[in-house]
Formats: C-alpha cells, sequence, structure tokens
C-alpha cells in the first residue's frame, strides 16, 4: 500500500500518513482510481487539533478490519480543512444540508464526479461500518438513485452560495445592529447566546468602533463585560495567556482546550483596542499575556506562526491543563496551596471531569503574591505531557497576527512585537509567493500546493497595512497594494463581493463563497476591511469604493444576523467614521511623543503613519514638513485638514473630534 501522505505539508495528514486506510490527498487522482474501480469516493475532512478527529482515528481508521472496509469499497480522501478551505466549504455545506448540522470529523461520501450523496459528522466503529455497508450497497444495487440524490444535493448548494440583495450598511443599520446584540446578550455571563460559547472577536471589534464613532455607552459596556467574563473565566489560560477555542458552557468555565492562532491573534487586538477605548489594567494584562503567549509558544523557528495547540494531550483533553487542590499543594506547599485554589476556584468537586477543575481568576490576588505563585505553577505545568502542535504556518492566520502583533505593538509601545510581526511577514513575502501568486500554508519553510483563498489575501493585506503603520516603511503597503489588486482581479463578484476561490482555481462542484464572518473573517469581509484601510492610506478612491461595494454584499447578512457578519460591520463602522488619517514627521523623543498620542485614538476609521517627511512611497508623508524644524503631526479628517500641531495635547484635542 502506497504510503500517499508522508510528505505531505499538513501535519494532520501526516498523522494518517502510518493508516491501515489507504488514503489517498485530495486531487484528481484521486478521483480518477474511483471512476477506474468504479467505488465511491469517502471523504474524511478534520483538522490536527481537533480532538474528535483523534477519536474516530484511534477508533476506526487505525483499526485493521475498518481499514479492510473502507479500502475494499471505496477510494479515501484525507483533507485538513485548514489547508483546503475551499474544498471543506462546499462538502461542509452539503453535510448541513443532508444532516442539519456540521463539524469535524466530517464524512462524505462523493461519486466519481465529487458530488456529495450521504454526509455526516462523527462516526463510533460500528455505526461507521455499517454506514460502509449500506453506502456500498446503494452504490452497487441502486446506482440511478445515487447519482440523482449527488446530483440533487450540489444544485441545493449552488443555490446555497447564491448572492443576497445588497444593502448598504448605514448608520441606521449599524445602529439596528448593536440593538440587535443588546437583545442577545446574555447578562449574567456576557457574551452573546448559549453553550457552547465562542469569543466573538469581530462582534468585539464591531461593538468598540461604535462606541469611538457614536459615544453610545452599552456598545461599550457589551464590549467590556463580554472581554472580563472571558478574561477570568476557564476559557483563558490563566498561566500561559492565551484563549481556548471555546467554551463548552455559558459561563466561560470549562473550555475545548485546543488553542488556535486566528482566535489568539484577533483576541490579542481586541484587548488593546479595550485598553486604548478605557485604559483598564486587565485588558492590558491580558493583550500581553497572550502575545507572550503567541509568541513563545506558536512561533516557528523561520518567524512564522505555528496554527494551533491540540485539545488533548496522549489521547485525553485538558490533561495539561487542569488542577485539583491537593495537586495545587504539592507544587506550592499547604497554605500557598490552599490559597490558589480559593482563587483560581479549584474546588474538592472540580469544575471539570474527574475531580479536576480548570483555572478561574474571578478577581486579580495581589500580584506580590500572585506573580510568583503563577511562574512556579507554569513551570509545574511544564513538566507534565504537553499537547501537540500544528505548525503548518497559515497565510490568512498568519496575517491576523502580523495585524495584531504590529498594531497591539504600536497602541501598547510594545516594539518587539511590532518587530516580530515584520519578520513573519517577511517569511510569507519569501516562501508564500510562488510565481507571483499565493499559497495557503507552508511547513518547516516549504509551500505546500494548496492555493491562497480570497481570506488568505484580505488577512495578509490587513496585516500588512497595520504593519506599515507600525513602522512607516513603504515595502509593506506596496505589498498589501499588489494582494488586494490581485484578489480584485480573480476573486471578485458582479455584485462586489468575492468568492473564495480564484477564478483559475481548481473547479470544485461549486465555487464556494461563504459571506459569514464565522471564527475568523469571511473573505469577503476580510478584503472589505482592507480595501478601506489601504483606500485610507492611500487616498485611491478605487479602493474605498470596492471597500463599500463588499461591505454592501453583505450588508443583508449584516441586517439580518450581525452575530455571524462582526467584520463586516466593523468596517462598515470603519467607513462611516472615516478616513481619519495622521501622518507624525520627525523623528526623537517629541515624535516618539506624538506618535503615541496618535495610536491612543480610539476612531474606527483611522489610520497613523511616521516617518520622514516626503518619505517615498508614503502618500500620507508626502507634503508635510517639520514645522520650525520641529516634529509634527497633521490631521485630516474625511478629507478636510486641521493645521499642523506640534504638542501632544494639541493633537489629543484634534483626535477627540468626533465626526
Amino acid at each position: 500500500m502506497a504510503n500517499r501522505l508522508a510528505g505531505a505539508t499538513s501535519p494532520y495528514l501526516r498523522q494518517h500518513a502510518d493508516n491501515p486506510v489507504d488514503w489517498w490527498p485530495w486531487g484528481d487522482e484521486a478521483f480518477a482510481e474511483s471512476r477506474r474501480r468504479d467505488v465511491p469516493v469517502l471523504l474524511s475532512v478534520g483538522y490536527a487539533a481537533c480532538h474528535w478527529c483523534h477519536v474516530m482515528a484511534h477508533e476506526s481508521f487505525e483499526d485493521d478490519g475498518v481499514a479492510a472496509a473502507i479500502n475494499a469499497g471505496f477510494v479515501p480522501v484525507k483533507v485538513d480543512r485548514e489547508e483546503r478551505p475551499d474544498v471543506d466549504a462546499v462538502y461542509m455545506a452539503a453535510t448541513t444540508a443532508m444532516t442539519g448540522q456540521g463539524g469535524w470529523p466530517m464524512t462524505a461520501f462523493l461519486t466519481p464526479d465529487g458530488e456529495p450523496f450521504h454526509c455526516g459528522t462523527y462516526f463510533p466503529r460500528e455505526q461507521l461500518l455499517a454506514v460502509l455497508a449500506a453506502v456500498g450497497e446503494a452504490w452497487r444495487e441502486r446506482r440511478g438513485a445515487v447519482l440523482a440524490q449527488g446530483e440533487a444535493v450540489t444544485q441545493a448548494i449552488a443555490r446555497g452560495t447564491g448572492t443576497l440583495p445588497t444593502a448598504p450598511v448605514d448608520d441606521a443599520a449599524l445602529a439596528q445592529a448593536v440593538a440587535a446584540l443588546r437583545r442577545d446578550f446574555s447578562a449574567q455571563h456576557g457574551g452573546f447566546g448559549g453553550a457552547p460559547k465562542f469569543p466573538p472577536s469581530m462582534t468585539l471589534v464591531h461593538l468598540l468602533r461604535h462606541h469611538a464613532r457614536t459615544g453610545d455607552a452599552s456598545a461599550l459596556e457589551l464590549a467590556e463585560r463580554t472581554c472580563e467574563a472571558m478574561a477570568r473565566g476557564g476559557i483563558y489560560d490563566q498561566l500561559a495567556g492565551g484563549f481556548a477555542r471555546y467554551s463548552v458552557d455559558a459561563a466561560w468555565v470549562v473550555p475545548h482546550f485546543e488553542k488556535m492562532l486566528y482566535d489568539n491573534a484577533q483576541l490579542l487586538r481586541v484587548y488593546a483596542h479595550l485598553w486604548r477605548a478605557t485604559s483598564s489594567p486587565l485588558a492590558a494584562r491580558v493583550a500581553r499575556e497572550t502575545a507572550q503567549f503567541l509568541l513563545r509558544d506558536l512561533r516557528t523557528p523561520a518567524g512564522g506562526f505555528a496554527s494551533a495547540l491540540d485539545a488533548d494531550t496522549d489521547g485525553v483533553e485538558g490533561l495539561t491543563s487542569v488542577w485539583t487542590p491537593a495537586q495545587l499543594r504539592d507544587v506550592l506547599g499547604d497554605d500557598d496551596g490552599r490559597r490558589a485554589a480559593e482563587a483560581l476556584v479549584v474546588t474538592d468537586a472540580g469544575t471539570f471531569t474527574g475531580g479536576a477543575s480548570t483555572l478561574q481568576l474571578p478577581e486579580d490576588p495581589d500580584p506580590a503574591w500572585w506573580g510568583p505563585v503563577r511562574d512556579r505553577l507554569f513551570a509545574a505545568r511544564g513538566r507534565r505531557p504537553q499537547p501537540a502542535r500544528d505548525d503548518k504556518v497559515v497565510t490568512a492566520w498568519n496575517g491576523l497576527a502580523v495585524a495584531a502583533l504590529a498594531e497591539a505593538g504600536a497602541v501598547l509601545d510594545e516594539p518587539a512585537w511590532v518587530d516580530a510581526a515584520a519578520v513573519c511577514a517577511d517569511h510569507l513575502l519569501a516562501v508564500h509567493r510562488v510565481e507571483g501568486r499565493w499559497r495557503r500554508a507552508s511547513r518547516d519553510g516549504v509551500a505546500g500546493d494548496a492555493p491562497a483563498v480570497a481570506a488568505d489575501h484580505g488577512d495578509l493585506a490587513e496585516g500588512l497595512l497595520a504593519l506599515h503603520q507600525a513602522t512607516g516603511e513603504a515595502r509593506w503597503l506596496s505589498a498589501a497594494g499588489e494582494l488586494l489588486d490581485l484578489a480584485l482581479d480573480h476573486f471578485g463578484s458582479a455584485d462586489g463581493g468575492f468568492f473564495d476561490a480564484a477564478d483559475d482555481a481548481e473547479r470544485l462542484v461549486v465555487r464556494p463563497r461563504d459571506p459569514t464572518d464565522g471564527p475568523e473573517p469571511s473573505g469577503t469581509s476580510a478584503l472589505a476591511g482592507a480595501l478601506a484601510v489601504y483606500a485610507a492610506l492611500t487616498g485611491s478612491s478605487r479602493h474605498r469604493t470596492a471597500a463599500e461595494r463588499a461591505v454592501a454584499a453583505t450588508g443583508t447578512l449584516a441586517r439580518r444576523a450581525p452575530r455571524f457578519a462582526g467584520w463586516t460591520l466593523a468596517t462598515a463602522e470603519a467607513l462611516a467614521a472615516g478616513p481619519l488619517q495622521v501622518a507624525v514627521v520627525g523623528d526623537g523623543p517629541a515624535a516618539d511623543d506624538l506618535r503615541r498620542t496618535a495610536w491612543r485614538t480610539p476612531s474606527a476609521g483611522a489610520v497613523v503613519v511616521h516617518g520622514a517627511p516626503d518619505s517615498p512611497g508614503v502618500p500620507l508623508l508626502a507634503d508635510r514638513p517639520l514645522v520650525g524644524g520641529r516634529p509634527a503631526a497633521y490631521v485630516c479628517r474625511g478629507f478636510v485638514c486641521d493645521l499642523p500641531v506640534t504638542d501632544p495635547a494639541d493633537l489629543t484635542q484634534q483626535l477627540t473630534v468626533r465626526a
């Protein structure tokens, strides 16, 4: 049996390389084999940090009997959803349409033409064997009905990817979205909706931007209370920093322990924005600890960022992270152990399975005591078995990390974060750009074959634009402009939105286009946000119009379901508030004071650039000289410019005027 997954760039595929299942990677060769053998394709989709993917692998894909049944009757194809989000989107739509729910692992049976005719998610071993037998019999005995089912499902998901009516997201729609979020808000626990509960990263940015633009105190309250509840709950890693993927309960107590790059990058940005709006010490602490987590635990040797840490260790979810009172006493001694148990809500009954507890921090303890205790517990946890790391470098998620580190580094005055963002961006430009086009992911400095999707272009452009603002270097602006023009040429739709796959990418049974902002921005909203920032930095009306059209393309969704259009609404707030352009010219301590003041503005539409007057390739610095030989700040709002100022207090006054 050929081992076709051994050389994959995806750690998830490599996890299955030695299975007795005769796996094929996604590609034309697998479907050609399906036609040659006249058997269906069994498509299995998951990702490396997925707990139930591991369970199904151990129960079924490592089992010789199950493997024999799969190999005899099917061409099995394994896909990493994080490496091929376009493939995942098509067949997840089919799974949801057929079963009413989705999730991973995803299991789909396809015709040799790729049309899905039976779908599901996790199947226990015996159930999977029964499904394999039933599907095989249907393929042999009722081929016509199977093919008709595949065609009908394909047509249904094609209709589901159709466009919604365009609708501009104006002031009234933005106010209505906040009102809808107030109705969905959990007054008891913060956040929106019930269990399971996911960090609403993009919605939090939307709320903070709405407050900055309008002064709506309720928008700030929703964001602030949610951020505090998450930061004090078990979903936040009280020892190592960083957030887990979601909470299985409504109170943020018990997380699903996988820690994803895209969540933590976005939440770093959220807490930096919250600190900027409120000067909250909690927000500053969480931002710093989350940045530390990214740099310590997810950074790769080449300077990119790995995708995730697993939910489980040695097959046990949460094994590394949960504690009992006795374990705390073993590390800290009786007195500090009891005190830590009280502070961290570690009880004899436990909040997790087996009498163990996740760590919460309802109140900040005395830092003189808590700092050394936290260090000792973190060191002790480091001696436990550790979760595996999915070390593929995904373009979109690294773009989010670049944006977060560059922007938070500028806001919180942490130049090392900005430097790390620049190293990551250089790595992406060197490895992920192949013959003028972009790849989705790499591993160990080698780009994979999967092409970049729309979100890769939008999120990376967003990161490069944040880096341009934090450093004043023209090359980041130039690279972002090239990315955005490439996206406009190859992903654009007639209504102003964007398809997820390029017009010259591999043809799937449906060209995917998902407008919803889920755990990360959709392709359309990611590009809309970056286009809006690029337009503000360059004055390009073409790019601003493209941003407005992309927001309008998702406007109906934003009006109907604002929780699932967070980044569209955040971008609409930026367009409504801006452009607010701030250029700081000069160097030295006086220029640094002006730059720090500029970065403290919470305006949704603000862009900030600093550097020498007339720096080549930096439009906002053109024709902006020093004033009396002193560093100066130039503020333009909505294409109307104020007089330059040299005093930070005067700059603060200019920036606090609301549009």
